[in-house]
Formats: C-alpha cells, structure tokens, sequence
C-alpha cells in the first residue's frame, strides 16, 4: 500500500507542531523546497546532515525500444536527481523496535 505526502500534508504537520499560521506554514514549506531546488541546481550536489545527499547526474543520449512495437526511439540527453540517505537515516528506518 503506497501513501502519498503532499506539500498540504506538511503544512498541516507545521501549522499542528509548531503552531504557525497555515499561510505561514505555507510559504515556510515553499521557502525550503525552492532554497533546496536552487542549491541543487547550482552546486549540482546538497547535503542535509542526517538525513541524505542529493546529485545530479548526467545521462548521455541512448537507443530505446518500445516492447510492443519493437520500435526503436532515440531518448534525449538529460539530468536525473539521485539521493543517498545518510547512515543515520539508514539506522533509524532499520531499527527494530520502531514500528
């Protein structure tokens, strides 16, 4: 069964903890989103201590093929964002006891 976050989800989850506004919730939430996009894009590489490492990666232009027809399809050149949690995330999803 596959749960989806959504950024309303998160604004909720700020508004209930902290106790912010939900416009300020909101655009706190924004501001995160938008600070890690623009690093990314930039630095082509963030690190978020304790919880990950974001990349870029290049991939080079290749031949597909579409399985049902056989037909072959040139797939552009393009970057794809990689993620490799961190040795803490990692302990903390694999501890026993957190159910």
């Amino acid at each position: 069964m596959r749960i989806n976050l959504t950024k309303k989800d998160l604004v909720s989850s700020v508004y209930m903890q902290i106790g912010f506004s939900k416009q300020i919730s909101e655009a706190l939430i924004e501001d995160f989103f938008s600070t890690l996009i623009l690093n990314i894009k930039k630095e082509k590489k963030i690190k978020l201590s304790k919880f990950g490492t974001f990349s870029i990666r290049k991939k080079n232009e290749r031949v597909g093929r579409n399985p049902k027809t056989k037909e072959k399809k040139i797939i552009s050149q393009r970057n794809v964002i990689l993620f490799k949690p961190s040795k803490e995330f990692k302990d903390l999803i694999n501890l026993k006891n957190n159910e």
